[in-house]
């Protein structure tokens, strides 16, 4: 098999438990791999390290798959995909929508795989995960005996991996929208054309809980997508809830998951641009909960402080429309904002705003998307419940 050398010391933070190696760190190459081709690691010394795929046109050269010395082929992705549905079903007993194989955290670098009850949405993030796209497919094939598989592979990530950006179905049939049931809650997902993969599997167990302090309040949920925060706040007794996104399809599939579950006499929507909308004086004065949950607004790290800028200003708007008891939920989905970070700029949120806010909850992705310790770029979603003191 084709190696590759690091240079001294270079074997410290993927010994320590991380999953990647970066293009610096290599000294050399043994062999001749091809972009997504699967290649041993070994330390300066010449240790074995681990197999994985190796692109030498990204930033991340090497994406470990195991520290053994074992084929990488069908039967490798059976066992580690099993692996991961058996983790689930212990988290989720009786679920049967999830995230089911979330990339490095599951051991399986540059896949991501949604089940939507008998139908999968995959992702071949990188190139050596698209090159064994058909074992992989396999593998789930034999598992889970899917209806239809289909591959939501326009991400932005396949970019930089130098992939196309495609959406195929496989295998099978897959409708235009899949119900799915949630926390007894029911929506419709698009599995083809909605964000992501078709469905926030992310923010499950956020939703849940928020979902306890929205009780006889006007609810406004911001980014709202499918409207899934809406439905939980509406299921737990809201007074009213208010969807607003840029998109008129999300807004619409809002509108059908709450006519789905019989909450159509609460709901209103308004179809604009979010971050507009939210900075228009009076605009949020009239509720009481006001959830944030925008897309990524930081890409890449030379788009930091545009884009912390921009959180700051959504949140500010947020605590100045909120008296004494007001609630904000907020989120932000973007990689390069730490948790530190994020207290941070809510912090200066608050104080821009002149008001004094008391933290309810800080949390992080549903449990289907596990973080691994060793990696803290796995730990990505950062969820704030907030109350307005003073």
């Amino acid at each position: 098999m084709n190696k590759i050398i690091l240079k001294r010391h270079e074997d410290r933070r993927i010994r320590s438990g991380h999953r990647w190696i970066f293009s610096n760190e290599i000294d050399r190459v043994e062999g001749a791999p091809a972009i997504g081709d699967t290649v041993e690691a070994y330390d300066a010394a010449g240790r074995f390290l681990g197999a994985g795929f190796y692109n030498p046109h990204s930033l991340i050269a090497f994406r470990l798959l195991t520290d053994k010395q074992e084929a990488i082929g069908q039967s490798f992705f059976r066992k580690r995909i099993e692996r991961a549905l058996a983790f689930r079903r212990e988290l989720y007993p009786g679920l049967e929508s999830f995230r089911l194989v979330f990339g490095e955290s599951d051991g399986l670098s540059g896949l991501i795989v949604d089940k939507y009850v008998g139908y999968l949405a995959v992702q071949f993030l990188t190139a050596g995960m698209e090159k064994n796209k058909d074992a992989v497919l396999g593998a789930l094939r034999e598992i889970l005996a899917p209806e239809g598989i289909v591959g939501r592979n326009d991400s932005s990530l396949r970019t930089m991996e130098g992939l196309p950006q495609t959406v195929e179905v496989y295998s099978g049939s897959v409708p235009d929208r899949v119900q799915i049931e949630e926390n007894g809650s029911l929506f419709w997902a698009d599995l083809k054309g909605g964000q992501k993969t078709g469905f926030f599997f992310d923010q499950r167990d956020n939703r849940a809980a928020l979902a306890k302090y929205c009780r006889g309040k006007r609810v406004i949920d911001c980014f709202c997508h499918t409207g899934a925060f809406g439905i939980y706040a509406a299921r737990a007794g809201a007074a009213a809830v208010t969807f607003v996104d840029a998109s008129a399809p999300a807004l619409e599939l809002a509108r059908a998951n709450a006519l789905l579950n019989g909450y159509e006499g609460i709901f209103q929507s308004v179809r604009t641009d979010v971050m507009e909308f939210v900075g228009i004086k009076n605009n949020l004065d009239k509720f009481d909960i006001i959830i944030l949950d925008p897309p990524a607004l930081i890409k890449s790290k030379k788009h930091f402080q545009a884009g912390y800028r921009a959180y700051r200003k959504l949140n500010t708007a947020a605590f100045e429309s909120l008296g004494p008891g007001g609630i904000v939920a907020t989120s932000s989905c973007s990689h390069n904002v730490t948790p530190q970070d994020f207290r941070a700029l809510l912090h200066e949120s608050a104080a821009r705003a002149g008001r004094q806010v008391r933290l309810l909850e800080m949390r992080s992705q549903s449990l289907d998307h596990p973080v691994l310790l060793s990696m803290p770029e796995t730990e990505y979603l950062k969820f704030a419940i907030l109350e307005v003191v003073s």
